[in-house]
């Protein structure tokens, strides 16, 4: 008979799940945590992952892809065919994780979590009949965020490997990663690693565009925002044939002095 799992955390079930093998598991209306830590839990997993898939409100997946380290992530894993996300307007019964041979019902308790467990083969067997039903009625959902292994290795090419360096180290000292306009979203990032190395506009913003990022335009507006606070400086550069281009700097005197895994915190610092 399946034990439950009492006392612990989304973390701890997830591993669990993985651990016991399975070609197969569905995810059933998932909170936003419950997003954010499989996405986690399955980049940094060792051994061979089974095929997710993962039916949540439509509302629930964008608030959380939000997060730029969430989505590009998540893109890496659909990339490999590990994750498949769909998006349902209706609001499921039950936050469930299904297997081949169980069912798993999360439970939140303050900071707890625990995993009812059932592996009834009947009961089983008639949930995944009734949520392969609803994963059929369900829409796909388009996440544009690009992979994080595309992004990493493009900028790395297509920038710098310093470049390349010090995104991973301002990732990396981040806890998310929001596109809320307010705070350090994918375009902020990339700008302040782009004037941390002196490289020209020009290229971060057609690279921004080209992986996926963001257009052009969006990193031209996000430049003149931050120029206008003081955290970014450009000077021009001339080219042989059309208007010069402009060298990004970084502008005060904190920034220029912060280390890589130093920037985010400072850049933060000024912007609120």
């Amino acid at each position: 008979m399946a034990s439950n799992l009492l006392d612990t955390t989304v973390e701890d079930i997830l591993h669990d799940v993985f651990d016991a093998g399975g070609a197969e598991f569905v995810v059933v209306n998932p909170s936003e945590d419950t997003i954010e830590q499989l996405v986690e839990v399955s980049t940094a997993y060792d051994d061979e992952l089974p095929s997710i898939r993962m039916l949540a409100q439509e509302r629930t997946l964008k608030d959380v892809m939000d997060d730029f380290i969430v989505a590009s992530n998540a893109a890496d894993l659909i990339d490999e065919g590990v994750l498949t996300m769909r998006a349902t307007e209706e609001t499921p019964e039950n936050s469930l994780l299904i297997t081949d041979d169980r069912v798993i019902a999360l439970v939140t308790a303050g900071e707890t979590v625990a995993g009812l467990t059932t592996d009834d083969a009947e009961f089983v067997g008639t949930a995944v009949e009734a949520y392969d039903r609803e994963w059929d009625d369900a829409s796909e959902f388009n996440l544009r965020t690009p992979p994080l292994t595309r992004v990493r290795q493009t900028l790395g090419e297509d920038i710098s490997p310093e470049a390349e360096d010090a995104f991973d180290a301002v990732l990396a000292s981040l806890d998310t990663a929001r596109g809320d306009g307010d705070g350090l979203d994918e375009v902020t990032i990339s700008l302040l690693v782009a004037a941390k190395n002196e490289e020209l506009l020009y290229d971060i913003s057609k690279w921004g565009e080209d992986v996926g990022i963001a257009s052009k335009a969006t990193f031209s507006r996000t430049k003149t925002r931050l120029e206008d606070m003081g955290i970014i400086d450009t000077e021009k550069v001339p080219i042989d044939v059309g208007r010069p281009r402009l060298r990004l700097k970084l502008g005060r005197d904190e920034l220029k002095e912060a280390d890589a895994d130093q920037l985010a915190g400072v850049a933060t610092s000024i912007l609120h």
